[in-house]
């Protein structure tokens, strides 16, 4: 009973967001998306970061709520991983250069601070990027062994 009221709740506000979406959209189109110096633009692209905020926090809450009331001991295991990915963050964040933009010609040169924030969400890129290939591989491997 308690996940159709759940369930419920959901389709409304999903129904609610499609509605405040296409009405964003709908005023883009007769405003004009290149008039006033791209307002409708400047609207439509906070709007769709406010709805991709809002679904990682549902999914980031719901998904919280399901583990603490079917199996709590879970809730520690998420905590070590949280905590895994934020040290990795951090000491990718501390090796990163931040080196000066090569070859880059914009009107404003970007600053220290972006430079090295820039070095560490692309050297985060690598690492899961090698990560995910690595475990790609790995779980081949492991498959044909088992199958043997």
């Amino acid at each position: 009973m308690e996940n159709q009221k759940y369930a419920k709740i959901f389709k409304i506000l999903l129904v609610v967001l499609l509605i405040l979406s296409v009405g964003v959209l709908v005023w883009g189109f007769l405003t004009g998306f290149e008039a006033n110096d791209g307002a409708a633009t400047n609207v439509l692209l906070y709007w769709a970061y406010i709805v991709i905020g809002i679904a990682l926090a549902a999914v980031i809450c719901v998904g919280i709520y399901i583990r603490a009331t079917t199996d709590p001991k879970s809730l520690v295991k998420l905590g070590i991983v949280v905590l895994g990915v934020a040290v990795l963050a951090g000491l990718v964040y501390l090796i990163s250069p931040g080196n000066p933009a090569v070859g880059y010609s914009g009107a404003t040169l970007p600053s220290a601070s972006e430079l090295k924030l820039t070095d560490t969400i692309l050297n985060l890129a690598y690492i899961v990027g090698g990560c995910a290939i690595l475990s790609i591989i790995v779980g081949e491997v492991v498959m044909a062994i088992r199958k043997k």
